[in-house]
């Protein structure tokens, strides 16, 4: 393993680890204060367990995320200081931003959790509120620092250096609200998904039905709003590559030549020797519309690059293909879930429609670490495209490998420790639900 590589390798795992931690902590704030709205209008008790519940959870991720978001910001530094040492001044905006976000979500996380009958209600449930959105804008600047490196702007590159610096330009790039709302709705489909799984399974147990069911339904609307409304983002990001980065839209679709009346490849294996797919199935013309709107017009293949600027090509498309095979699959069962709602609600307490969502629970997440990898891998091997190569901005100092190995334990732990007290969390909810049964009844 040389150094580069292993560089790339502890990026990818820290990216990987923390932007599933991330997600949640975006998206779980508004279940919790859509919970805790539910028990301000009707008073049942069951709403303000779960908001308790939900925001103990809140409080895991929290924390997780801001561990392993503080070790990426020491390792862009350590692992790419020539890409600090210039890319810094530019887009250091979206980062110290997103540090004044994190600290509002931080204070009023605090409020929410140690607020209960200290503040008027409807203000501490706007402390809940406050925690969503803060985390959510918290998000979007990381992923516009990300899009900067994908549509680099704000700075004049003359002779090797970066001249007549505009960090407002650079922020609001051309990829940032493609990308930012792509990951959004992408985020609270995963995290909408996972947790309407997790209590379709504890509905199951049939234990404490309705308290699941209600948690249920307030995850799976978030999920299968979002789901829907992807298909949509991903159509805009498409064309938005198609014309930013036609190397990576090739790469995704496995286009080598470029052509008119280009094909939609549905699966198959690339060969990148013999430049072709096989065994794919392919719609004349659909990827000609996708990218342009027009069924005839040409789109750019790998061969209008040097080879040594080609992504690689396997890695991005079957990232692609997972991401949007998953995808459809969640737009599939989001569809199921309003038929539901709307002609057949006797199907919500069927054992095969909850053991659907259960199935279901990681495929978001799966979903957007293969989209993370088409972004991130697609835009090789460039880690400011067509400005700076990744090879040139990796660390001198030798022994990365060893930095990658301690960095993969420590995140390994975390994992670990993060699934012990969540599993410990949910295991509390019934005694917790029986102790206030048994005080109301009482009272």
């Amino acid at each position: 393993m040389d150094d580069l590589f292993a560089a790339r390798s502890q990026m990818a795992l820290s990216l990987g680890f923390h932007i599933i931690f991330a997600c949640i902590g975006m998206v779980m704030p508004f279940f919790m204060a859509t919970s805790h709205y539910k028990y301000l209008k009707t008073n049942n008790p069951l709403y303000l367990d779960l908001t308790k519940a939900w925001s103990k959870g809140v409080a895991i991720f929290f924390v997780t995320g801001a561990v392993s978001g503080t070790m990426l910001s020491f390792e862009l530094g350590l692992l790419w200081p020539e890409f600090m040492l210039h890319a810094g001044p530019i887009f250091g905006m979206p980062f110290s931003l997103e540090g004044t976000a994190f600290f509002i979500e931080a204070i009023a996380l605090g409020f929410f959790l140690y607020g209960w009958g200290k503040f008027k209600p409807w203000f501490h449930w706007f402390t809940g509120v406050v925690v969503g959105v803060s985390g959510l804008a918290s998000g979007i600047l990381v992923v516009a620092a990300n899009g900067w490196m994908n549509s680099p702007s704000g700075f004049d590159f003359v002779d090797g250096k970066y001249l007549n610096i505009d960090p407002v330009a650079a922020l609001f790039n051309d990829a940032w609200f493609t990308q930012a709302l792509h990951m959004t709705l992408a985020a609270f489909t995963a995290t909408g998904f996972a947790v309407a799984g997790i209590h379709a399974y504890l509905m199951l147990k049939g234990k404490y039905v309705d308290f699941h069911r209600k948690a249920f339904t307030i995850a799976i609307v978030f999920g299968a709003v979002a789901a829907l409304l992807q298909p949509i983002s991903g159509d805009i990001s498409a064309k938005d590559i198609a014309v930013r980065q036609p190397a990576k839209l090739a790469a995704m679709e496995a286009h080598f030549e470029t052509s008119k009346t280009a094909p939609l490849i549905i699966g198959g294996i690339p060969d990148v020797e013999a430049k072709e797919v096989n065994y794919a199935i392919k719609i004349p013309g659909a990827l000609s519309f996708l990218a342009h709107g027009d069924f005839e017009a040409e789109v750019i293949g790998l061969d209008q690059f040097p080879e040594e600027h080609h992504p690689p090509v396997a890695v991005v498309h079957y990232a692609f293909q997972i991401m949007v095979g998953l995808g459809m699959i969640l737009v599939g069962l989001s569809l199921l879930y309003f038929i539901s709602l709307w002609k057949k609600k006797n199907w919500q307490i069927q054992r095969w429609f909850l053991w659907l969502f259960v199935l279901a629970t990681p495929l978001g997440f799966i979903a957007l670490e293969a989209g993370w990898t088409v972004t991130e891998v697609g835009r090789q091997p460039w880690i400011i495209y067509e400005i700076m190569l990744t090879k040139d901005a990796v660390t001198p100092i030798p022994g990365i490998r060893y930095s990658f190995f301690i960095f993969t334990a420590i995140y390994i732990s975390l994992a670990g420790i993060v699934s012990f007290l969540l599993y410990r969390q949910i295991k509390a909810v019934p005694a917790t639900l029986a102790q206030n049964s048994k005080t109301n009844a009482d009272s």
